[in-house]
């Protein structure tokens, strides 16, 4: 996958030749792979699966780069960033997620996030984004950066808001936007890491929550919301 960067801004230093990063993500075996995955390229220095831990342990590491999860149960990516952000402006957010939808986003970027990327991107192209978020500058996938730009130049100072949207859970947008690209449901699980069960249940919650009766007008739905 190709980065698209912007103009680069005054770079952070790394304190022993490799720069420090911090993982957040609800899941752990995401997380050890990513650590993996990093090898000895960056010192990993921590990792939280909660909003709550994940405050608290960047505030006491004060990592170069933060790998952040958009979506968590309680709260979620940019709980921790405007969290941290208050008191430790230094440390630089990269936004490492499942989701790619305009309104994630844009509304991290908003928050002060300096990047944006996929969890299919391969560990070479995540080592060069931390890098390059480490240096100042702004990287995203070609297709998450035209979100940005086409929000920022139509409606810089504008909200992203849908109160329909805001209705739903984390959880509930992942398993609409999955279910809206075709997926079943146990193709929906094994991707989020959760239960058919679980599933049914999420998907019964929207379709009442947007008064909708099935998946087909849920997929209509999602699409006029550019989030498939």
């Amino acid at each position: 996958m190709t980065m698209v960067e912007q103009v680069p801004v005054e770079a952070a230093a790394p304190r022993d030749g490799r720069l420090r990063v911090f993982l957040v993500d609800d899941h752990a075996m995401f997380r050890a792979g990513v650590r993996a995955e990093l090898g000895t390229h960056v010192e990993v220095v921590g990792e939280a699966s909660t909003v709550a831990e994940a405050v608290s342990r960047i505030t006491a590491t004060q990592p170069d780069v933060v790998l952040l999860d958009v979506h968590m149960p309680d709260g979620g990516g940019r709980a921790v960033l405007e969290a941290v952000r208050r008191t430790h402006p230094q440390v630089r957010f990269l936004a490492l997620s499942v989701s790619d939808a305009a309104e994630d986003v844009i509304g991290l970027i908003r928050a002060g996030a300096r990047g944006y990327v996929t969890k299919t991107i391969s560990p070479d192209e995540l080592t060069d984004a931390i890098r390059r978020v480490a240096d100042g500058d702004a990287v995203f996938s070609p297709r998450l950066a035209g979100f940005v730009l086409d929000a920022f130049a139509a409606r810089p100072d504008a909200p992203v808001a849908d109160p329909e949207l805001d209705q739903l859970t984390n959880r509930e947008r992942e398993v609409l936007r999955l279910l809206a690209r075709g997926y079943a449901y146990k193709e929906i699980a094994r991707e989020l890491f959760i239960s058919i069960k679980t599933v049914e249940t999420h998907v019964s919650n929207v379709l009442r929550k947007l008064q909708m009766s099935n998946r087909y007008e849920l997929s209509r739905w999602a699409a006029d919301r550019r989030l498939v």
